[in-house]
């Protein structure tokens, strides 16, 4: 216990220094951290919110567009499709399932999504308070958007056309809250939910509150009815090698495999998160670096006091502790600090995102992969010591005498 006293008295007997090896360690430190949390909540929402969805259809265009909007909410959409196309997949034997989704409107950033309770139940979504839809113009909202919105049961409000702020309001058509949802960790939990036939009502003039003005034109409108984009389960995995290619040369739709196209933007993004911990990386090196010429001038500079230990009793292996456990008090330090750096930085990633209505990342949440840290920490600061430490302890007593 001495000895470690001893060695933080040490190390702090140089401030500027330890301060500076402490910064470079840390900020190395914090940008793994940052890199391993936000990496891992990415892919743990990217698994979370594509189970059980095996293609996506939608408007020709950019199957990866498809994709982000349509599972992940987080795009434009590509346009919209005809319902009457949609019908004709649902008779296809290798469809188990669709889930139809409108979109196009948005109340304070958070999007309006015409859907039906299917897609609910597809996340095993829960009600915390209130009932689900049971007519139009009725909303169930996710729990972020009861959060940060205030809105209330039987509250009534406005959607706004486009998915931004700014965009044309709708004002003779309000919606009124029916329920909330109990936080899933899913897409659901930023959307505001309402039958399709909402949307529709929104947006067709031939409406005059829930009443058709004209029989005809109800008719006419019903055949052009469309919507966004529909989520498909297949019957059987066999599916997955036909069905895309059907939909893309036999129809005016494009099928977007949700696997092919994550896989794909996941390895994009890994470029970003590759050079952002290969960055890490470099400052650890450097703070390596830093921490070796630290303690092999301080083998130098204590030379004093080494001999004055020697004088009194202490072995070699205790001499060398003291520099190695110099090394090992950064390395401890270090840790926390990078460890509450990296939270904190994606904390602030995590509310950047937030206020995009975009994708959940926390800073308060602990990832297995954290552990590797401290080791991390402790091994390049070993190995930073390992000479100086080595030094320490091949350095003769008599030597250390008639030097001093």
């Amino acid at each position: 216990m001495k000895t470690v006293a001893l060695s933080f008295r040490y190390l702090w007997s140089r401030p500027l220094a330890a301060a500076l090896n402490l910064l470079l360690l840390s900020l190395g430190l914090a940008s793994i951290t940052m890199v391993l949390l936000t990496r891992e909540q990415i892919d743990h929402a990217f698994e979370r919110d594509l189970a059980g969805i095996d293609v996506v259809v939608g408007a020709k265009g950019s199957p990866m567009q498809l994709i982000l909007a349509g599972v992940f909410q987080i795009d434009v959409p590509t346009g919209n499709i005809a319902l009457s196309d949609v019908r004709e997949l649902e008779k296809n034997p290798q469809v188990a399932q669709i889930i139809p989704l409108s979109m196009g409107d948005s109340f304070r950033g958070f999007r309006i999504v015409g859907t039906t309770t299917d897609y609910i139940t597809h996340y095993d979504a829960s009600l915390a308070v209130g009932e689900l839809w049971n007519q139009p113009m009725q909303v169930v909202l996710g729990s972020q958007v009861a959060e940060a919105t205030g809105l209330q049961l039987g509250q009534r409000f406005v959607g706004t056309h486009g998915l931004g702020s700014g965009g044309h309001v709708h004002g003779e058509n309000p919606y009124r809250v029916r329920g909330v949802l109990k936080p899933c960790g899913c897409v659901l939990d930023r959307l505001i939910l309402t039958p399709t036939e909402s949307v529709w009502q929104v947006h067709d003039k031939s409406y005059e509150g829930d009443t058709p003005l004209d029989a005809e034109d109800k008719a006419a409108i019903e055949a052009d009815r469309e919507i966004t984009e529909a989520l498909i389960r297949y019957k059987s995995p066999l599916a997955a090698v036909t069905f895309p290619r059907f939909v893309n040369s036999s129809t005016n739709m494009q099928a977007a495999a949700p696997a092919v196209e994550i896989t794909r933007l996941l390895r994009m993004v890994g470029v970003g998160t590759d050079v952002l911990r290969s960055f890490g990386v470099v400052l650890l090196l450097t703070a390596g670096l830093s921490v070796f010429i630290a303690l092999w001038n301080a083998v130098r500079e204590r030379q004093a006091d080494l001999a004055m230990l020697r004088m009194l009793g202490a072995p070699p292996a205790k001499v060398a502790a003291l520099l190695l456990c110099e090394a090992l008090w950064l390395a401890l330090l270090a840790s926390l600090l990078g460890l509450m750096g990296g939270h904190a930085l994606t904390s602030v990633i995590g509310a950047m995102l937030a206020g995009q209505q975009s994708l959940s990342v926390s800073g308060w949440t602990w990832v297995d992969a954290e552990w590797a840290v401290p080791g991390l920490a402790a091994v390049v600061a070993v190995l930073a010591g390992m000479l100086p430490t080595w030094a320490a302890y091949r350095l003769d007593v008599f030597t250390l005498l008639n030097k001093t």
